[in-house]
């Protein structure tokens, strides 16, 4: 499949495509991911729900400095996925 997926944990991201599991510090007042409204190789546009706030709110992501960071050759590993979507356990 072509479909990666988030999600927070405590207070962390997690990102998870294939056989990778990636993991980076989330937003202290976030609740949770709601869902991902754009996918653009690397870049997300996605809604969250902070315990501040009501309502929804538009947050963004951007994987490829992540992916850098952690030596990954970032456009082959973003290559082939053509979605992302929120899924807890």
């Amino acid at each position: 499949m072509n479909i990666a997926y988030l999600k927070n944990e405590n207070n962390y991201t997690i990102f998870t495509f294939g056989k990778y599991r990636i993991k980076f510090i989330a937003p202290y007042s976030l609740e949770k991911y709601i869902k991902v409204k754009e996918w653009d190789h690397g870049y997300m546009v996605v809604e969250t729900k902070y315990k501040q706030h009501e309502s929804y709110e538009e947050e963004y992501i951007d994987l490829v400095p992540i992916l850098n960071n952690l030596y990954f050759d970032a456009n082959k590993f973003l290559e082939p996925i053509k979605e992302v979507k929120v899924f807890y356990d």
